[in-house]
This record gives C-alpha cells, structure tokens and sequence, in this order.
C-alpha cells in the first residue's frame, strides 16, 4: 500500500529511514511535522522530505498516512487534529497502536444536505427543523432522520403526528419522541425516520438502516433532501454541503478538539447554539475558516397558551430556566408555574409531574415526553401543546441567509455532477 510517513527532528534519521524501510509499505514521502533536536542537516530518509502535509497527499496520492512521530512534537491533541486534517481529505491515518478510518459516504443521486452535530443536546433537531421549514417555502424538502430510538425498517411520517398518534406508538413500545417524529410534528414536511447504533470518533454509526431511507428519499425526487444526524454520528451519505452544529455549553478543547475537528474540517457551516461565545467561534476558525452563527434557542408553543397557566418540560439545563420563563411570559403571555429540564430523567420528571400545577404542559419532543408527560396530562385532565425551538441569530451573520446559500450551493453542486 502506497504510504506517506509522518515524523518528526526528535527522531534520529537514520533510525526513521531503516523504520520506513521495515514497515509494510511503499512510502513515497515523508513529512516532518516539527522539532530540530536530532536533525543534522542534509538528512537522509531514504524518500523525499515534503513541506506540507497537505499539498503532498495531492501530489504523491498515497492511500494511507503513517504516523511514526511522537510527543512532545506531536501530542495527543496535535496528534488528533493531523488525524482529523488527514480523514478529511478521506484517507486512512494509522500509528503502532491506533487506526483511523474515515467515514464511509454513500453517494447520493438528489441535491442533498446533512446537519451533523459535536454530541448530544447542542440542537441540532432544532436546526433540521428550521432549515426544512426555510427550505419548504419555495422547494419539496424530505428528511432522513438517523437516531437511536428509530424505526427497525425506515418509516416515512407523510403528515403531522398527532399527540394521539404518539401515545399509540409509545403504547406499542416504541420511541414516540424519535427525531424523525419531532421533526415531521414541528417541521411540517415528510420525513423518514431511520435508527443507527454506535458512533465511531469520526462519526461513523456502528449499525444503520439509513441507506434504505436514503433510497425512499430518492424515490420521491425532492428537489432537496436532508439529512439528520444523531448526536456526533454522521448519516453515511455524501451529501452536496453540510452543517455542523456545536453550544457553547461544550469547551472549546472539545467543539475543536480529538475528532470534532473533522467534523468542522468536512463542515461549510457552523451553527453556535448558546448565543455570542467569541472565544469558541475563533476556536473554530483556527481549524477551519468557515462561516460560524451564534444563535439563541427559544421556545415556541405551536399552539397559543397566552393567558394560561403553563409548566414546559424540556431537557434545557437549569441555568437557561429563568430566561425561558421570561421568554415565555413576555413573548407567548403565558403564566409559567413550572420549568423542568428533566425530559432525559425520568424519574425526577415523575416527581416533578406530581408537584406542577398547570392547565397547560408545554413540552418538547425529546425523550420522555410521550410516555411520561403526556400520559401523565391525560390521566390529570391537563392539555399538552409542542414547544419548538426557535433559532434567534445572535451574531453578524444571519443564519437564513447562510442557509438559504448553502443549500443554492448543494443544488449547483447535483446540477453539474458528472
């Protein structure tokens, strides 16, 4: 297998130029990723020396890259990020004891785009759910959702659930708050749900049912097709364009750190949920100069519940309460008596539940929403209204109009594909 080595002036030359010749491969370079202690001058590695790391991947075209270096040159985070560099220009980065492997991307016959995520929680749902809303006004949009909680075989929602629809499903035992059902409820456009299973470093999910939704998407000829992450796993597809979704909930060392500088590498979008956080965006930018949106989460009864008193169940974090019962109070007129961020724990919900006194439960389509809160509010008598996330700019750049040309460049993109 044709090689391009890594290594760095802490190793000795002739020591890295008997490795090369040891090792299983047909190494056509090698690059020096820094450090001068054992470097004589004029050393000879046995293969040409190159500049870069990227532009030599160009011009010798290996079929995997080879690490050989080692601390203090390359440390676990310097490491990480020519690993994430290497799996995005799609080739394998190997070392004695580790492999990498970049995801494997189906390609697709339909102008596409995926929305991707730094882990769970950063909302990236949210976000689906805006852009299919956005995108729907001038164009047919389908969703492919991938989540944890999906369908054994993919499921296409036509038309809006019902609340009705889900308390039957959650009675069945399945996931009546899955993605693709939270979408086709908030977004109002058809959406198939599929289901994955673990979740490699760089994104790749360990078992899918997404190629089978892919192919029902392609069936209908959308003139836009997009697809839905789960958490940091990557739906196997290779789309036209893709957004990465991260918060500033999450450290900087982490949006850009180990493999999520992949995902920001393979990304033409960063959407910041969590408001303005200059420090993460320069972060960002440090790995790649892409377009980064810090945006506010709000949010939004789908019905109105001015004048009612109102408890809203979400899986916010305790320190966002106090502004979404403003929010809620100033901009829908509700009477809040109650905010949980426990959807994801069930039994503080319960404990919760059998404390709030509302006549209205506000809630989002997350975890224990259906089998929890909803039933709990047909056995009290107590309606239940959706709460969506509505997606406030809170930056420079606005986030419809980078949207709205991402997704003309996804549909370029299909329209001059050989």
């Amino acid at each position: 297998m044709k090689a391009l080595a890594v290594s760095d002036g802490e190793h000795y030359a002739p020591v890295v130029s008997d490795a090369l010749a040891e090792l299983p491969y047909e190494f056509l370079g090698v690059w020096l990723a820094g450090g001068t202690e054992k470097l004589l001058g004029g050393d000879d590695y046995g293969v040409p020396v190159v500049d870069e790391l990227e532009p030599a991947i160009a011009e010798l075209e290996p079929e995997v890259v080879v690490d050989l270096s080692d601390e203090p040159v390359l440390g676990p985070r310097e490491r990480f990020r020519v690993a994430s560099r290497v799996l995005a220009l799609g080739l394998p980065y190997v070392g004695p004891d580790f492999r990498f492997d970049p995801p494997e991307l189906a390609p697709y016959p339909r102008p596409s785009l995926s929305v991707i995520g730094t882990g769970k929680r950063v909302g990236k749902t949210a976000v689906t759910g805006h852009l299919a809303r956005l995108l729907a006004r001038d164009r047919d949009v389908v969703v492919v959702a991938m989540g944890r909680g999906g369908p054994r075989e993919p499921e296409v929602a036509e038309v809006r659930p019902t609340i009705q629809r889900l308390l039957e499903l959650s009675r069945e035992g399945r996931h009546a708050a899955s993605d693709y059902l939270e979408t086709a409820a908030l977004a109002g456009v058809v959406t198939i749900g599929c289901r994955r299973c673990g979740g490699g470093l760089a994104g790749s999910p360990g078992a899918t049912n997404v190629p089978s939704g892919a192919a029902l998407a392609a069936e209908r000829e959308p003139d836009l097709a997009i697809f839905d992450g789960s958490g940091a796993a990557i739906p196997p597809v290779d789309t036209g364009a893709r957004v990465l979704v991260t918060s500033t909930a999450q450290p900087p060392e982490v949006v850009t750190g180990y493999l999520n500088a992949y995902r920001i590498l393979v990304s033409d979008l960063v959407v910041v949920t969590g408001g303005v956080d200059d420090a993460l965006v320069e972060a960002i930018r440090d790995v790649k100069d892409v377009p980064a949106v810090p945006v506010e989460l709000r949010p939004r009864p789908v019905e109105p519940v001015a004048g009612r008193r109102v408890a809203y169940f979400s899986t916010a974090p305790a320190h966002a309460h106090e502004a979404i019962e403003r929010h809620l109070r100033e901009e829908h007129g509700a009477e809040v008596t109650f905010v949980s961020g426990n959807l994801a724990r069930r039994d503080a919900l319960r404990d919760e539940i059998s404390r709030a006194e509302a006549e209205v439960y506000l809630v989002e389509i997350k975890a224990a929403a259906i089998d929890v809160v909803a039933e709990a509010a047909l056995a009290r008598g107590v309606e239940v209204v959706f709460a969506d996330n509505e997606l406030v700019s809170a930056g420079v750049l606005d986030l419809d109009t980078e949207l709205i040309r991402l997704a003309e460049q996804a549909i370029a993109r299909e329209a001059v594909a050989p």
